[in-house]
């Protein structure tokens, strides 16, 4: 079972993020795809994202948590969500965008790795990948959930023959320059 299989595990998260969103983020995407464009949101977790990535794009929702994503879609029932581990990618849909904010740091690198390549298999021609990631060079587990940390060098060495670097930069989220977003095109 994973840590976001648990009940009391998502409710402490989602009091956690409470009033927490990447509106920055989102804006830096827009950036870089057309209005319109579709985009898959990795590990949507309470959905805060996902609503404000709904105001550019056509988007779809997605965790490995069906907790969240049950909780989403009592909510939200027209809304166009799914199950997807983030590793895996098990889906026959297309994507021009994919989008996560602090997700792929909760995999183990190896696994970050396999998810990097299976995001260039939903991606459409030229597509675009945009990650947030905890900035630094270490990885701790805190009740049971990873958080692995990495730098641009770093987390270049897992997108080397799929994706180039469009854009990336560091910026604060709690203390200065503690995060790094990156913009990847597929090759």
């Amino acid at each position: 079972m994973g840590f976001f299989d648990d009940e009391e595990n998502v409710e402490s998260y989602i009091k956690m993020v409470e009033g927490e969103d990447g509106a920055a983020l989102v804006e830096l995407l827009a950036r870089h795809l057309d209005k319109g464009a579709t985009v898959l949101e990795l590990g949507m977790g309470p959905g805060t994202d996902l609503e404000l990535l709904a105001k550019h794009f056509d988007v779809t929702g997605s965790d490995v948590s069906s907790l969240f994503v049950g909780r989403y879609l009592t909510r939200h029932p027209e809304s166009d969500v799914m199950l997807l581990d983030a590793v895996k990618m098990d889906t026959d849909r297309r994507f021009d965008a994919i989008y996560s904010n602090k997700v792929l740091q909760h995999l183990p690198t190896p696994d970050a790795a396999r998810s990097i390549v299976a995001q260039h298999r939903v991606l459409n021609t030229n597509g675009i990948a945009m990650h947030s990631l905890w900035y630094g060079n270490s990885g701790e587990e805190h009740h049971g959930l990873l958080f692995q940390q990495y730098t641009l060098k770093t987390f270049g060495e897992l997108i080397t023959d799929h994706f180039d670097v469009v854009e990336s930069e560091r910026y604060r989220e709690i203390e200065a320059d503690d995060s790094l977003y990156v913009v990847l095109r597929a090759l």
